[in-house]
């Protein structure tokens, strides 16, 4: 029998607005932010994996130095998570949002046009601080909106943060092809033309969702107060959350480099690629009503175990049709547990305080991410190799699905 959900009660402290025609759509609204989650995560992020290869071969790198490219990402990612909630209060979500997704894109151009070891290691931090910024921002303005249609809300956030396969679809795509135009020139070193067409996407995004943006930042501005966040109360759930962090980042850091390793052609490697895209894009309906119901930690519990065990099918397996099952149930699943922690702070913490809990989990998000490249990178760099390595991201997810089945909702925590 299937658990009746009951639509959370409009929080208290949400402002009583006017409903424009434009939130009678608030799908359409959720859409365009989504984009913010598309350069945040999908683009500035993940298409790096697309690229380790290439730059790996041709700066000559270890696996450790590929890796710490995207420790060196998550690392301005945490700092811009620190300081999020003190521009939030200065500079408002709308603002934060577009400058966090424009700086973005322009350290992905700069990235284009440099083959400096530091220099690259320098603008992945920059990209990584400007991502948290317009992440954070979006979490922040897509749990307003979904404040205004309670009986959707798992369905409106889970819709944000899905954009992000929206960024991971395209860049497999953008990649392959810019690598090919990029050797059909003749051009030493390829791989710096994906990050020009990466940039100029990010640019693009911006653009498309700058007005609806506009219009949730313009009517709760309320929400950039300093709001009361208690560790303790979320202290298993932020855990969990760092574990997440440290094992997805491996694998989705290091899976297209096990692939070619494992002998999968470039044109299978690009359509396993897609498809995890495209069922990130299909997650904010998969998951919604999980989302909705439950309170505390659960919906974190099951998502983590679910990515423990897909995580381990490419590093046991060279099988085809298994590996793509597992980028697929991988894509469905990783994205929603950032949805999660959101629903989580949602769920219990009035609105004032919604910035500050989505940075905290931000921040332990962003830590774990610093952790989870290199520890992958230094143990595919042994005997062990990649295969190794993704067991380790495993074993991390489920020690992170562990800790979030101890995470009570607030009530019953007393």
């Amino acid at each position: 029998m299937t658990a009746e959900v009951k639509p959370d009660p409009l929080p208290a402290d949400v402002p009583s607005l006017p409903i424009s025609p434009s939130f009678r759509r608030p799908w359409a609204i959720a859409l365009a932010l989504s984009l913010g989650a598309a350069v945040a995560l999908g683009i500035s992020r993940f298409s790096y994996g697309l690229l380790l290869l290439p730059m790996r071969d041709d700066l000559g790198w270890s696996y450790l130095t590929a890796g710490s490219m995207n420790t060196a990402n998550a690392l301005g990612y945490f700092l811009g998570a620190i300081g999020t909630p003190w521009l939030m209060r200065r500079c408002g979500a709308w603002v934060l949002l577009m400058a966090g997704t424009v700086l973005a894109g322009l350290f992905m151009l700069a990235s284009g046009a440099t083959t400096d070891t530091a220099t690259l290691m320098l603008l992945r931090v920059l990209a990584g601080a400007a991502s948290a910024l317009g992440f954070v921002a979006g979490g922040v303005l897509v749990a307003r909106l979904a404040s205004l249609h309670p009986h959707n809300v798992g369905f409106l956030i889970g819709l944000f943060y899905s954009g992000t396969g929206f960024g991971i679809a395209l860049s497999a795509l953008l990649v392959p092809a810019a690598l090919g135009a990029a050797h059909g020139n003749g051009i030493a070193h390829a791989w710096q033309w994906p990050w020009l067409g990466l940039g100029l996407a990010c640019l693009l995004a911006a653009a498309v969702m700058a007005w609806p943006a506009r219009l949730i930042g313009d009517s709760a501005r309320s929400s950039t107060d300093r709001g009361q966040f208690v560790l303790r109360d979320f202290g298993f759930g932020l855990g969990s959350y760092f574990m997440f962090g440290a094992g997805y980042i491996g694998y989705m850091t290091f899976v297209v480099a096990l692939l070619k390793q494992q002998g999968m052609s470039p044109a299978r490697v690009t359509i396993f690629y897609v498809l995890l895209g495209v069922a990130v894009l299909a997650s904010s309906r998969i998951w919604a009503r999980m989302l909705n119901y439950f309170k505390g930690g659960e919906s974190l519990a099951i998502l983590n175990l679910l990515l423990a065990v897909v995580t381990a099918l490419p590093a046991l397996t060279s099988s085809v049709p298994m590996v793509f099952a597992s980028g697929i149930v991988f894509g469905a699943a990783f994205l929603s547990v950032v949805a999660a922690t959101t629903t989580l702070v949602r769920h219990n913490l009035p609105q004032a305080a919604w910035t500050a809990g989505i940075s905290a989990f931000t921040t332990v998000f962003a830590l774990g991410q610093i952790a989870g490249p290199i520890l992958v990178g230094w143990i595919a760099d042994t005997s062990r190799g990649l295969e190794g390595g993704l067991m380790v991201s495993a074993a991390c997810l489920l020690l992170g699905a562990g800790l979030a089945m101890r995470q009570k909702p607030l009530g019953t925590n007393a």
